[in-house]
């Protein structure tokens, strides 16, 4: 796929979503952070319910850890893997009290430290939370990049870095969120809504390969 192209598809991305933004629920870059680790393997709705009733009681590292793992398992009982996901989370804030302040860094590497946190998580907190121009890729990503051929790859970390290069700057703060939104919402895994998709005659997809 040429320059041209991939520039008309995020142009045309971005007149459809001038302001996009995840769906998890959050006012400060702590909660989004335990919300995206809370994301793992669980839908966004699933997440904002559980926070809905978790952030009122506790939204700061302090507040969270005072709950202790039994305590805040009660809160996310409802998401998958929630054992896991409490003891990471209490050690997450027990990590930011102790090296931190308290305060979420802005540093990938002291992101990727934090317990429960990977690449994809600290990619969309410095991106969300505070406007990098980083790039998550997640399984609604990895498709349609692959799908469209906007940037091909074999595994996430293909994609990232093929997106990362031929991405032009002007879209690449947003260019996660559009992909992900367009990935959820037509570009879908199964039967994907070429009739309605705003870039299907600028998409590389196989037409023999499209839905009637």
């Amino acid at each position: 796929m040429n320059r041209e192209k991939r520039t008309e598809i995020f142009r045309r991305l971005r007149d459809q979503r001038p302001e996009p933004t995840t769906e998890l629920h959050y006012a400060s870059a702590f909660e989004l952070l335990v919300a995206v680790v809370l994301s793992a393997q669980a839908t966004d709705v699933g997440v904002n319910k559980a926070t809905a009733r978790l952030f009122p009681v506790a939204n700061t590292p302090a507040a969270i850890r005072a709950l202790g793992v039994d305590g805040l398992k009660e809160y996310i009982k409802t998401i998958g893997l929630f054992n896991s996901k409490a003891e990471n989370i209490i050690k997450l804030c027990d990590q930011l009290l102790d090296q931190h302040d308290g305060q979420v860094p802005r540093s990938r590497a002291a992101l990727e430290a934090l317990p429960g946190v990977g690449r994809k998580t600290a990619n969309v907190v410095l991106n969300t939370a505070f406007g990098e121009p980083t790039i998550a890729v997640d399984t609604h990503i990895f498709r349609v990049s692959n799908r469209t051929r906007i940037a091909p790859g074999k595994n996430v970390q293909e994609v990232e870095q093929r997106l990362l290069r031929v991405v032009p700057e002007e879209f690449k703060r947003d260019c996660h969120h559009w992909l992900i939104l367009h990935g959820r919402y037509t570009c879908t895994a199964r039967k994907p809504k070429c009739g309605e998709c705003i870039i299907a005659d600028l998409c590389e997809f196989p037409l023999s390969q499209r839905p009637a």
